[in-house]
C-alpha cells in the first residue's frame, strides 16, 4: 500500500491500535506515522516502533500530518478535536472512526474548510476481517477519498455512502453486528449445554460452527439464502430447527427490532 503521506493517529486503543498495526503491516513507513495517546506511550512505542506523545503540544514541530485520524471515544471528542483546527488546509484530511459524530460536528470545531471523512468500522478489524463504511464531506477531494480507502482497507473491506444519514443504519448492522454474532455463539452454546453437552465442548462447537460458516459465506459466490437451503434437507433436523427460527416472531423479526433499536440510538447520539 503506497501512501507517501504523514499520518497522525489520535488515540491508540483497540480500534486505533488495529488500524496502526494494519498500516505498518502494509508497508507504511514508521517514520511517516506519529501517535498522540495519553496512556501507555512507552509500551506503544516498543510495540509499533513509532513516536508516541501524550499530548499534541509534545509532537515534533517538524512533523506536519496530511491525514489526522481521530480514534478516541466519542465522549472525549469535545476536549480533543478543537486542538487540531490549526492543521486545516487543502493538504490535510481528517478521518474519524468515532460513532455518533457527524461531519458537521468536526467542521464546527475545526473550521468550515475542514476535509472530513466519517467512518464506521467494526471490531473484526483487529484480525483484518473488518468492514468499514465511510462518508466524505464536500471538502474531501477524490484523491483524499482514495487515500482514506487505502488506509481503511488495511483492516478489511471498505464501502462508501453518499448520504451521511445512512451511517446510522451501517452502525446498526455492521458496527454493532459483531455483538449480535457473539450473542448467537453464547445462545447456541447454552442450548447445547441444556441438551447435556459438556460446557467446553458446547462452546467449541458454537464458536467453530459460527466462525466456519462465516468464512464459508465470505468465500462463496452463493447468497446466504442459498447456503442455508444447501444445509437444509426437507423434513430433516435443520428444517425442524428453522421452522422455529423462521416462524412468527422468529429470528428475522427479532433481528429487525434489534437493528432498528440500534439505528434509533445512533441517530440520537448523532443529534
Amino acid at each position: 500500500m503506497t501512501v507517501n503521506q504523514k499520518l497522525l493517529l489520535v488515540g491508540c486503543g483497540k480500534m486505533g491500535g488495529a488500524l496502526l498495526a494494519g498500516w505498518l503491516s502494509h508497508d507504511i513507513d514508521n517514520k511517516d506515522v506519529a501517535v498522540v495517546e495519553p496512556s501507555h506511550g512507552n509500551l506503544l512505542e516498543k510495540r509499533f516502533k513509532v513516536p508516541v506523545v501524550n499530548s499534541l503540544d509534545k509532537l515534533n514541530v517538524e512533523f506536519t500530518p496530511n491525514i489526522i485520524v481521530f480514534a478516541v471515544k466519542p465522549q472525549a471528542m469535545d476536549k480533543i478535536v478543537p486542538n487540531y483546527g490549526h492543521f486545516v488546509g487543502p493538504n490535510t484530511m481528517f478521518l474519524s472512526i468515532a460513532a455518533g459524530k457527524p461531519t458537521d460536528y468536526f467542521r464546527h470545531r475545526l473550521g468550515d474548510g475542514a476535509a472530513v471523512v466519517r467512518s464506521m468500522p467494526n471490531t473484526p478489524a483487529a484480525v483484518g476481517r473488518g468492514i468499514t463504511v465511510a462518508y466524505r464531506n464536500g471538502a474531501v477531494s477524490d484523491a483524499q477519498k482514495l487515500m482514506a480507502t487505502k488506509l481503511l482497507e488495511a483492516v478489511g473491506e471498505v464501502g462508501w455512502v453518499e448520504d451521511e444519514s445512512l451511517i446510522d443504519g451501517v452502525t446498526a448492522v455492521s458496527g454493532s453486528g459483531p455483538a449480535y454474532v457473539f450473542l448467537m455463539i453464547e445462545c447456541l452454546a447454552e442450548a447445547g449445554i441444556r441438551l447435556g453437552l459438556n460446557p467446553d465442548l458446547a462452546e467449541q462447537l458454537a464458536r467453530t460452527t459460527v466462525a466456519g460458516s462465516g468464512e464459508l459465506a465470505r468465500q462463496s459466490a452463493e447468497t446466504a439464502s442459498v447456503l442455508r437451503q444447501n444445509v437444509t434437507s426437507p423434513g430433516g433436523t435443520t428444517a425442524a430447527a428453522l421452522d422455529v427460527l423462521m416462524g412468527k416472531n422468529g429470528l428475522q423479526e427479532l433481528m429487525s427490532q434489534a437493528v432498528s433499536a440500534a439505528e434509533r440510538r445512533s441517530r440520537e447520539l448523532s443529534g
